[in-house]
């Protein structure tokens, strides 16, 4: 089994992405000479990224750069290069806060943005990333820095930080490094076919506009979105707002044979959940069981990976609880292992007892509308979710024996 990781803290909490600055934010309160100045130099740099978020769209480059000191073209360019191969249909920029002087630097200043962003489709719910800028001021500011993301949920995103390659799809986007440039003809077909996959877990059939799928070599592991994955994670999906989870894949720590059953695994995360995340550690289960569940794509029970891995974890270890499986982040793999095969194995049963929707249903009653367990259980199922939680794990464990 590949094993793959959704960190909680990655998901949960999340800023919604129709969230906007407080009313007066950028224009302020007070009438004295120095903060009236910094509004009026605030609104001098809101026109200069709206004049460069125009030219982004048009696909003029000389424009993009236009708004900015030579220091800063050649990360311009590659910004600017990237989000053009990831075929930009929205940017738009605002502050989301008055500029501040930066410190020691004599008329230069910072203004924190927000840019809002739709790829490949036009009028898409846009996603966003916070950041900061640092301006020259004068009748004209000219950009000095787009400082590093502060998006601290996620972390930098690929565009902002890495040169990439794209290929695009029916159903979706696929980018890497020039260096990896020759894996993407196949990732492409890969994705799509996983993509048909997940499209059927989509909750209230809002299927992804386009799941974009990032992969990612040692160096960019690291860096996109944060880095400090657990060491067993081989891909991860990451919501971005606007209703989207970006899926990034480690290229290091997969297999040819086992790239198929990752990405049907993490497309489905960006098919079924919630952009604020799923509720809590005890639902793990249900998040990962399903995911596991899409990547077997209806392969026999006795044909999944992970069934050695089951076995040992239910001969010892643990303690017969399905809201307890989540596995540490320091876990060895094959613990890790055995807790997405039992998540798989108890989802599967639900499926096999129940049907296909009323899983789904169940998963939508917890994960989305955040109703306890057993309240999910009674509205989907009609039976107590103690019952059916023993019936799982009697199933696990007939299946591991």
């Amino acid at each position: 089994m590949v094993t793959c990781g959704l960190p909680t803290a990655f998901l949960a909490g999340l800023t919604r992405d129709d969230a906007r600055p407080l009313p007066g934010a950028v224009g302020a309160r007070a009438d004295d000479p120095a903060t009236r100045a910094a509004r009026q130099l605030g609104e001098r740099m809101t026109a200069e990224l709206a004049r460069q978020s125009a030219a982004l769209l048009a696909g003029d480059r000389a424009g993009f750069l236009a708004v900015a000191e030579p220091a800063a073209h050649a990360d311009l360019r590659r910004r600017y290069a990237a989000l053009r191969a990831l075929r930009v249909t929205a940017w738009q920029a605002e502050a989301t806060g008055p500029p501040t002087p930066v410190e020691g630097r004599p008329g230069e200043w910072r203004l924190p943005v927000e840019f809002r962003y739709c790829f490949v489709v036009p009028d898409c719910r846009t996603s966003r990333v916070l950041t900061a800028t640092r301006w020259r001021a004068g009748d004209r500011p000219r950009l000095l820095v787009v400082e590093a993301s502060r998006s601290a949920e996620t972390g930098a995103r690929p565009w902002e930080v890495s040169e990439l390659v794209v290929a695009v799809g029916a159903r979706t986007l696929v980018a890497t490094t020039p260096a990896l440039r020759r894996k993407l003809p196949g990732l492409l077909a890969q994705a799509e076919a996983a993509a048909t996959v997940a499209d059927t877990y989509a909750v209230g059939g809002r299927r992804p506009d386009r799941y974009r799928v990032f992969y990612a070599g040692r160096a960019e592991w690291q860096r996109w979105y944060g880095g400090g994955r657990p060491k067993w994670t081989g891909g991860y999906a990451v919501t971005v707002g606007g209703g989207h989870h970006e899926v990034v894949l480690n290229a290091d720590g997969l297999v040819s044979s086992g790239i198929d059953d990752l990405l049907r695994h993490e497309l489905t995360h960006a098919a079924s959940l919630p952009e604020r995340g799923y509720p809590g550690e005890g639902t793990w289960w249900l998040v990962e069981g399903l995911a596991e569940q899409a990547g077997a794509d209806g392969q026999p029970v006795d044909r999944y990976e992970g069934l050695t891995e089951v076995r040992r974890l239910t001969d010892g270890g643990w303690d017969g609880r399905l809201d307890g499986l989540r596995p540490a982040d320091d876990a060895p793999a094959e613990r890790v292992s055995g807790s997405y095969g039992i998540s798989y194995l108890a989802v599967r049963h639900l499926v096999d007892r129940f049907g296909p929707e009323r899983l789904l249903a169940f998963f939508a009653a917890v994960v989305h509308e955040r109703r306890p367990v057993a309240d999910a259980a009674e509205a989907t199922f009609g039976e107590p979710w103690s019952t059916l939680h023993d019936e799982c794990v009697a199933y696990v464990q007939a299946v591991a024996a």
